[in-house]
């Protein structure tokens, strides 16, 4: 960088710089928004190669921030996110000069109107909207043997960590904030991939109960499972992006909840004792097949917990297990929900349907057909109307398992106040029931692959997977930045 002073801020402060930290910043005049944006922006031209997490910046990132610092001096921050510069997946919508493609070649060209409700929503908290995070294609949608990371408009997003996996499908999100190319993150979710990718990347990762935040705006998958939700560098970053998302939405019926945590005080939870009495269940059932290594972590991980003071209820049995569930609600939603989001956009966009995007792929296979697009086809084979027996009784049935007879029935039957788990195992499990999760770092395999815990818990219950993810955090101190590759220009 040319500014001298702020290439040194660059190399030895940004870095694990937490939100709440360059609030502090900015308020006592040693930061900018507009500084910001200049570095991660630095950071993304000089890490990026490694990771090619990032698709696009948004042209318009310092303006924003410039805007931003002006109106502080003026009139006080708007919230916790004023001025602080974001990413979101490019799932998104978002109203401006960045494109919104899930990932494909596709929708190279396609702009949306307008924002997406919770990128709104982060506008107006003050948030700068820095650009759009690399996905797995069509939110891992496309193909079966696709690579979690990997898009024909992106390439493969690699894990700042080493040669593993990076998570799928919010794994551009998780490398940028792992990189440090930003504050924070948004994924999205219908089964694993906010927990997944957060797990993978040494990040916080919040998952929250389906209905808490808007899906409107969000190129979909599963109208029942899909949820926003933040990733960050801690539980407390991750909390605030969180906070600022939650909302009533009439575009999203499923948000009527919301009503119950808006201008809610989040940060009453974020308690150093917030483990002390907890009763925690341990579902081995849905993880026999976990390494050897993990498994070590794990155990370790229970230790840190009951020294933190929570109870550890081992080998709870949910009644349930993962295969039970299947995977034709997803089929069956996906091409509802796909075909109406394209024929709503953009006039000027050509996709139109599913059948487009088939069609735009057969015909450009070199480019798009790496890994074939079986996933894509077989839930074009299904009518799209929602009335199949198979649809209506999948439903039903991931309904009852997952939500009634499976995590809720656990929680309360045998009186746990929670479940923890290694990774995202059983992920799924709470993604069919529309149930809340919260994964944190804890540790490293011995060739350096990040290793998280997750907690799990009944509908609305983020205030206590809260208190027990920061005082879980505070307790492990776990977390340690990946070593960055910068290359000068």
């Amino acid at each position: 960088m040319h500014n001298k002073k702020l290439e040194e801020y660059r190399r030895k402060r940004l870095d694990e710089l937490t939100i709440g930290e360059m609030q502090e910043e900015m308020v006592q005049g040693n930061l900018t928004s507009e500084e910001l944006v200049l570095m991660y922006k630095e950071n993304i031209s000089l890490r990026d190669k490694n990771t090619r997490a990032v698709l696009e910046i948004n042209p318009d990132a310092l303006l924003t921030a410039q805007a931003l610092d002006f109106e502080r001096g003026q009139t006080g921050p708007r919230s916790a996110l004023h001025g602080i510069p974001i990413l979101v997946k490019d799932n998104m919508d978002t109203g401006d000069k960045l494109h919104t493609s899930a990932g494909s070649l596709a929708l190279k060209g396609h702009y949306a109107l307008r924002d997406a409700k919770i990128v709104g929503k982060l506008r107006q908290a003050g948030a700068v909207i820095l650009g759009k995070t690399n996905i797995t294609e069509w939110a891992n949608f496309m193909s079966d043997k696709m690579p979690n990371g990997y898009s024909s408009r992106g390439g493969q997003v690699k894990n700042p960590y080493g040669a593993f996996d990076v998570g799928g499908s919010s794994s551009g999100s998780a490398a940028a904030i792992a990189s440090n190319l930003a504050a924070g993150a948004f994924g999205t979710e219908t089964s694993g991939s906010i927990i997944n990718p957060a797990a993978q990347n040494s990040l916080v990762g919040i998952k929250p109960t389906v209905g808490l935040a808007s899906r409107t705006g969000i190129i979909p998958l599963s109208h029942t499972q899909d949820v926003p939700g933040p990733l960050a560098r801690t539980v407390a970053d991750a909390v605030a992006l969180f906070e600022a998302i939650i909302g009533v939405d009439p575009e999203d019926m499923s948000t009527a909840f919301a009503v119950l945590f808006e201008n809610y005080d989040w940060n009453k939870h974020l308690k150093n004792d917030g483990l002390q009495g907890v009763k925690l269940g341990v579902a081995r059932g849905l993880f026999k097949e976990i390494r050897d290594e993990q498994a070590a972590l794990f155990e370790k991980a229970l230790g840190t917990l009951r020294d933190s003071g929570a109870e550890i209820m081992d080998d709870v049995d949910l009644g349930v297990h993962q295969e039970d569930l299947g995977f034709a609600v997803l089929l069956h939603e996906f091409k509802a929900n796909l075909n109406v989001y394209l024929a709503k956009s953009n006039p000027n966009q050509p996709i139109r349907s599913l059948d487009d995007v088939i069609a735009f792929n057969n015909e450009h296979a070199d480019k798009m057909l790496k890994f074939g697009q079986n996933l894509l086809e077989q839930a074009n084979n299904i009518t799209g109307m929602l009335t199949e027996r198979e649809y209506v009784e999948a439903l039903e049935r991931n309904r009852f398992l997952a939500a009634e007879h499976g995590m809720k029935r656990a929680l309360e039957n045998i009186g746990v106040d929670a479940l923890v788990l290694p990774q995202d195992f059983g992920c799924n499990i709470g993604a069919a029931a529309g149930f809340p999760s919260i994964t944190v770092p804890f540790g490293y395999s011995e060739s350096g692959e990040p290793f998280g815990i997750t907690f799990a818990g009944q509908a609305f219950s983020e205030p206590v997977l809260i208190e027990y993810a920061f005082a879980f955090e505070q307790a492990a101190k776990a977390r340690r930045k990946p070593h960055e590759k910068e290359r000068s220009h």
